[in-house]
């Protein structure tokens, strides 16, 4: 058999490994979801290709292990929705040892991130170090079965010049998964707060947001700091879940945010009232 008849074979293969993948996920995916999926990808891949001839402002973290020679390694967690267990993981540094030493960034040492593909289950939280392992870990339970992405933001203490690195890595889970749809919205409900974000985000370019809480028809002016800060905003970009930082400005909820591309963006507030912490979500389209 000649190489080109091989190719042929290997490609008709292809074809229809990918044809039974989509057809049997569009059995257990409603129609309308797949297309918007799909229309959503198009958009993202046609505005990347745009973005692809210039410089982008400011870059994605967290889609790599590994991110000026340190390499996020050892992840270990319950591989099944609803399983008791512990998340843990190491970093290591660009000599291969087990990094043990960070700068404090606010307020934490390490700041840990999850969240599921489709944008949902969103955790931020803050693990424990073994100083004399390397490891860090912390009770875990995944809510429900799907692909999720962990990140690992921090400061090492040996560079602290690089700034903040952030490494992910995706984890497959075990469970029931309901895609969940995350329109476009500025506004959020969480624990009798009503939460508003306003600001446009502009690709390429510093954009201001500003959010708002409410609570029975009043503004919340109470708001107790959090990660050093009035409240904290995580964002990530739709689609690959490429994160990126936004900077807290002077005053109430005000931040500073900078999107290297056109599409939406997954926006995460965390604020603290009453010595408890809630997170809003909210969903934006930069220009």
């Amino acid at each position: 058999m000649n190489t080109a008849t091989r190719l042929s074979l290997y490609g008709i293969s292809l074809v229809g490994v990918f044809a039974v993948a989509f057809f049997g996920g569009r059995a257990l995916i409603p129609d309308d979801t797949v297309a918007g999926w799909t229309k959503r990808a198009d958009e993202a891949s046609q505005d990347h290709d745009s973005m692809e001839s210039g410089h982008e402002m400011t870059e994605v973290g967290g889609l790599s292990v590994e991110e000026g020679g340190y390499r996020l390694v050892t992840v270990s967690a319950p591989q099944r929705a609803g399983e008791n267990g512990e998340l843990s993981f190491r970093i290591l540094d660009p000599s291969g040892d087990p990094l043990t030493r960070y700068e404090t960034s606010h307020e934490k040492q390490l700041h840990l991130i999850t969240v599921r593909s489709d944008g949902s289950s969103f955790e931020h939280v803050h693990p424990e170090l073994n100083q004399e392992t390397g490891t860090w870990s912390i009770p875990w339970s995944w809510p429900e079965g799907g692909s999720y992405r962990l990140y690992a933001d921090f400061v090492p203490a040996d560079s602290p010049s690089v700034g903040d690195l952030v490494l992910g890595q995706g984890l497959e889970v075990a469970g029931r998964f309901e895609p969940v749809a995350k329109p476009l919205s500025r506004t959020d409900s969480v624990a009798g707060f009503e939460a508003t974000l306003s600001g446009e985000l502009k690709a390429g370019s510093t954009s201001h947001l500003t959010a708002r809480i409410m609570r029975g028809g009043k503004q919340v002016t109470d708001l107790e700091p959090y990660l050093g800060a009035a409240g904290h905003l995580v964002a990530l970009r739709e689609g690959d879940l490429g994160y990126l930082h936004v900077h807290a400005e002077e005053g109430e909820l005000d931040f500073q945010a900078e999107v290297p591309t056109p599409g939406r963006y997954l926006m995460y507030l965390d604020f603290k009232v009453d010595g408890r912490v809630h997170t809003a979500e909210f969903v934006l389209e930069a220009k």
